[in-house]
């Protein structure tokens, strides 16, 4: 395999969402030094994420009681903000110019995992999205200082219901151990005296975040070996300054955009990069790190990743898709759908996508969007040459033998070649 291919291939699906028809040619042309530079350079203005109307998201007022004249338009509301919500972030990634935003906006939405399940009201689930978004390449200090404060978290984590008089632990036990520390980098006193520090935090219904001094624990507590009374930023700046954090957060960047299954090596540059919390600083150290260029380490897209890519390629704008209650239940099938992860851990990783179950719904799936292409750039590609040029327009790093002989037989059908390539072994997993 052509090593220059390989890296570039990777540098476009894991710091964004595939190229666009024609960035992987000039991609090979320009080095993967440029292109690596060109991709992680965030611009001031993302034309094309800019251009994406911002969905109408209100504070629906209070549930009306079950029964009522009420009910049925409050819910119906509620599902209708939802999929504005869903389709806008949707069209952010397939829209933007600059994809790196965008990823780590994604990446962070699966780290500090809240689903609008629990929830219910779309709007606090949009201003978290904003959150991360504004801290996604950010300081990692301040993003957890923010997360502290963001009502949807707290509310997914019964932070609410954190007081000095009945102390509840989810949010300080996921705190450290999904969110900064890792497992097993705490004991159980020190679940109970983080939770201490993080009583009185009251959210309302629209995501505001205060904190009732009459319901919180202004007490010293001692916390992983220090004893102090914290406040909700200082206990992060102490939580993210430690070794555990920088480490973690690396064996997080490793295990999302390098490998879902071989051990982060020590030798890892990112951690060393992230020592003073810039995220930004490790995510350049990430792509540009030996690991990159290692065949072993291929990854398998997840579902929106992979839907994404393939609206790029087909030059498709997710809402302005034939169904888009249709479009969401394809992604539901296929596990994942954005604002709903099943479980604080966030999604899976790597074979966890691939079954006989998801590929049928896979192939379903592309056959929809497809049928709503007009296959412009496969068209233009010389019927003798489609084999070799659509590995371009895909950015697949090599096709193997095998499906160069399934695409052979359709070098004549674009519509049939389309949904062999998407579907393909090389599409689905990024070498």
């Amino acid at each position: 395999m052509n090593p220059q291919r390989l890296e570039t291939s990777r540098l476009f699906n894991r710091f964004g969402f595939g190229p666009r028809p024609g960035e992987y040619a000039q991609a090979l042309i320009d080095g993967t030094t440029e292109t690596r530079k060109k991709l992680l350079t965030v611009p001031a203005i993302d034309v094309g994420a800019a251009a994406v109307k911002e969905p109408e998201i209100t504070d629906l007022g209070k549930r009306p009681e079950l029964n009522t004249a009420e009910i049925a338009p409050f819910v119906v509301a509620i599902r209708s903000q939802t999929q504005q919500l869903i389709l806008w972030w949707l069209d952010r990634m397939a829209a933007s110019d600059n994809g790196l935003t965008e990823k780590m906006t994604w990446f962070w939405h699966g780290h500090w995992a809240t689903s609008i399940e629990k929830i219910k009201h779309p709007l606090p689930m949009y201003k978290q999205n904003k959150t991360l978004r504004a801290h996604s390449l950010g300081n990692f200090t301040d993003m957890t200082k923010a997360m502290l404060n963001d009502g949807a978290l707290q509310f997914w984590l019964d932070g609410q219901e954190n007081t000095i008089k009945a102390p509840n632990e989810n949010l300080g036990r996921e705190l450290m151990e999904l969110f900064v520390l890792g497992v097993n980098k705490y004991t159980e006193d020190d679940v109970k005296n983080i939770s201490r520090v993080l009583t009185g935090y009251q959210v309302s219904r629209n995501g505001d975040v205060a904190i009732n001094q009459n319901r919180r624990d202004k007490g010293s507590v001692t916390l992983l070996g220090r004893t102090a009374s914290f406040t909700g930023d200082s206990l992060s700046e102490f939580l993210t300054s430690r070794d555990e954090a920088a480490t973690f957060i690396a064996e997080r960047l490793w295990y999302r955009f390098i490998s879902s299954t071989e051990t982060m090596p020590s030798s890892f540059t990112a951690k060393k990069a992230f020592a003073d919390r810039n995220i930004a600083a490790a995510v350049m150290a990430m792509a540009s790190d030996s690991a990159m260029r290692d065949k072993k380490n291929d990854m398998v897209k997840a579902p929106v990743e992979w839907f994404i890519s393939v609206c790029r390629a087909l030059e498709l704008t997710p809402s302005n898709l034939k169904s888009s209650p249709k479009l969401i239940n394809y992604l539901t099938k296929l596990g994942q759908v954005p604002f709903s992860p099943p479980s604080v851990g966030g999604w899976p990783a790597g074979e966890a996508w691939l079954s006989s179950a998801t590929a049928q719904y896979r192939i379903e799936f592309a056959t929809w969007l497809i049928a709503q292409s007009d296959l412009r750039v496969l068209k233009e590609l010389p019927v003798e040459q489609r084999i070799e040029k659509s590995a371009d327009w895909l950015g697949v790093a090599e096709w193997s033998p095998r499906t160069q002989t399934a695409l052979g037989t359709s070098t004549n059908n674009p519509q049939q070649f389309a949904l062999l390539a998407l579907c393909s072994p090389e599409y689905i997993v990024n070498a």
